[in-house]
This record gives C-alpha cells, sequence and structure tokens, in this order.
C-alpha cells in the first residue's frame, strides 16, 4: 500500500475502534502499571475472566510500590484461579525492580521495560505504544491472524522467526500519532470479528484491504504447525485429616509447576494403578495412617499436561495430632473455613470440594 491507501486504512480502523472499541476497565487509563498488570494477566487468560481479578489486583495494589512489598502468600492467593502462577511472582519481581532500577517510575523506553522480569516482546511493546505512545506494533496471535488473512503471509506463526515477518509488515501501517489505540484495534478486530473460526467480513472494517476475503481462503490463515500431543500424568493425591478437623498440606518447590502453592502430598502413579484403583501407600505424609478411602478423581488440564488425580482420604489412629514443633514452612494443618487464607492452585480447590467441615 502507498502512503494514502495506509492512511487511510489506519483512519478505517482508528474510526471504528472509537465506536465498537470494548469496555475494558483498564482502557480507562493509559497508566503503564495498570496497562502490565491487565497484559499479565491477560495472558493464556480470557478477558472476561480477568476483568474481575484486575479490580481486585488494583484494590490490594494500587500502586507500583505496594506490589513491590506484597507479601507473597497473599499475592498469589488474590491470584488464586488465573493460573500460571509464575506470572505472580514475577509480578513482584519486576516490581521491586522498578523501584530499585528506575527509582519507583515505570521505565518508558522498549528496551528498558523489556527489561524487566516476565515482559516479553508483546507485553513490551503493548506498554510502549498505549503508555508511552512508542510506534510498536504489540504482536500476539489476533494481530498474527488479523494480518496474516490481509495480506495472506504464510509464515508459520507458531515459529518465533516468523515474527520478524509480521513485525515488519506491521511496522509499515502502524499509526504514529495514536499507536496505542491502532494496536488494540487490530486486537479488538481479532476478538471480535476476524476470529479463529468466523471471519465477519461483512462487519469487518478492514474488508476492502483484505487479500484473502475475495478469493474465500481467510480461514486457511493463519499457518500454524501442530502442537505436541499433551502428557497425561497420573497422581494419588493423600488427604490427611487429624482429629482436630484440620487437613496437612505441603508447599511445592519453590520452581517449576505450581511453584510455592500448596496442596495434598501427592505421588505420581502409572496408568494402570489410576485406572484400576489400586490404593498406592503414601510415602510422602507425616506419621502413620490406618485407614485409607477413595472419595473422588479429578482431572485438570495445563498448557502441556492433563493431571488425573484420585483423591485418598487418610484417617490416623484417633486423637492423632501432629505436634506443631515438628511443623517446617513447607508444611500447614488447616480447617476447610480457613482455606481463603492458603494460596490454593485449582487442581486443590478441585479436590476440597469433596471434602466437608
Amino acid at each position: 500500500m502507498n502512503k494514502t491507501e495506509i492512511k487511510k486504512f489506519q483512519q478505517d480502523l482508528l474510526g471504528w475502534y472509537k465506536v465498537h472499541k470494548k469496555p475494558l476497565p483498564w482502557r480507562k487509563t493509559t497508566s503503564a502499571y495498570s496497562v502490565w498488570i491487565s497484559e499479565i494477566m491477560s495472558q493464556q487468560t480470557q478477558v472476561e475472566t480477568v476483568m474481575p481479578y484486575y479490580l481486585r489486583f488494583m484494590e490490594k495494589y494500587p500502586q507500583i510500590e505496594d506490589l513491590a512489598a506484597a507479601d507473597d502468600d497473599e499475592l498469589l492467593k488474590l491470584w488464586e484461579g488465573l493460573g500460571y502462577y509464575s506470572r505472580a511472582r514475577n509480578l513482584k519481581v519486576a516490581a521491586q525492580q522498578v523501584m530499585t532500577d528506575f527509582h519507583g517510575k515505570f521505565p518508558d523506553t522498549l528496551e528498558d521495560i523489556k527489561s524487566l522480569q516476565g515482559i516479553g516482546p508483546y507485553t513490551a511493546a503493548a506498554i510502549a505504544s498505549i503508555s508511552f505512545g512508542l510506534p510498536e506494533p504489540a504482536i500476539d496471535g489476533n494481530l498474527m491472524r488479523v494480518t496474516s488473512r490481509l495480506f495472506e503471509i504464510d509464515a508459520d506463526i507458531s515459529k518465533a522467526a516468523s515474527r520478524k515477518i509480521f513485525d515488519k509488515k506491521l511496522r509499515e501501517l502502524i499509526s504514529e500519532e495514536n499507536p496505542g489505540d491502532f494496536n488494540q484495534a487490530l486486537m479488538d478486530i481479532g476478538s471480535m470479528v476476524c476470529t479463529p473460526k468466523i471471519a465477519k467480513c461483512e462487519i469487518c472494517p478492514l474488508a476492502a484491504y483484505c487479500q484473502a476475503r475475495p478469493k474465500g481462503t481467510q480461514l486457511k490463515y493463519p499457518v500454524k504447525s501442530k502442537k505436541l500431543k499433551q502428557q497425561h500424568v497420573y497422581y494419588t493425591a493423600y488427604a490427611l485429616k487429624n482429629s482436630q478437623g484440620e487437613y496437612y498440606l505441603q508447599r511445592r518447590p519453590a520452581t517449576g509447576l505450581l511453584a510455592n502453592m500448596w496442596t495434598f502430598p501427592m505421588q505420581e502413579i502409572s496408568k494402570e494403578d489410576f485406572d484400576n484403583d489400586t490404593l498406592v501407600p503414601p510415602t510422602n505424609v507425616p506419621d502413620s495412617i490406618s485407614r485409607m478411602t477413595k472419595v473422588g478423581e479429578i482431572t485438570h488440564v495445563f498448557s502441556h499436561l492433563k493431571w488425573f488425580v484420585q483423591i485418598i482420604e487418610c484417617l490416623p489412629e484417633e486423637n492423632f495430632v501432629l505436634q506443631e514443633e515438628k511443623l517446617n514452612e513447607n508444611q500447614l494443618w488447616v480447617k476447610l473455613s480457613d482455606l481463603s487464607k492458603v494460596a490454593l492452585p485449582t487442581p486443590q480447590v478441585k479436590m476440597f470440594k469433596f471434602f466437608k467441615d
């Protein structure tokens, strides 16, 4: 497209956005802190799910210094249900970086923004364009899908090298005067109009520019190679209850999946043992167990894993109470009525639904 056509493209897109943009709470401000929190929360999570979390988060941590000083357990509890908990931990680390490396002021250059923990190219570009007016394309799945259909780009979007192709094309198109709205308009087009399974060309403000539309090939784009098959893992979770009506929880390791979250002790078992309801004695719970009963099963899907968990209620000898001095910082006895004080991952929340006070 020549300069005149690009200008018209921008006007059509931004005009549509002004009327049809999603009324999201973080769009009421261009504050870098607010944009950052909303973008991190929206990773791998639907916007509708994010909104109440965002509002609660901003109420709890209204300023970046509040987040930098956050209690880890309180932060993870606030994040509970959003998944991908490393995002929450990275937010705190990045907030501390802002306080120490940038004197409490959110950095305003792309490279400095990217230097913060947990901020990748997309999030950095979104913050840079929305909050600081920098003409940086915020390339996410929506922008790649829309752009690939508009210009019949057949680069495989699952490959990192393809990002350069989309970046080059979008830099030709992005509005220098209003790059933040330009990026957000394309995001909304991708989520509301030019969706993965349906191209609503009849209401698309960019239909006149679309090269795939006349050929009816919109749904052939974007090109994406198939994901690796999801791995299935089988566990037994041991719900050890003492005579005080408390359940024993362990904190998961500080790194890896569900890091630092509290769960029942869990033990990986074979698919055969899971399918046959085999009660495998626990090796990682305190003291001896006298009675074990299966109370239910859950499944939980991660991006790369699917957990199958059988929940075993473990009842010890009568009047059994683990002495307080035996507990360490990674062990906890908790009543069901106190679960709101504990940072639990979604699989553990599902498990507790089998028990009542």
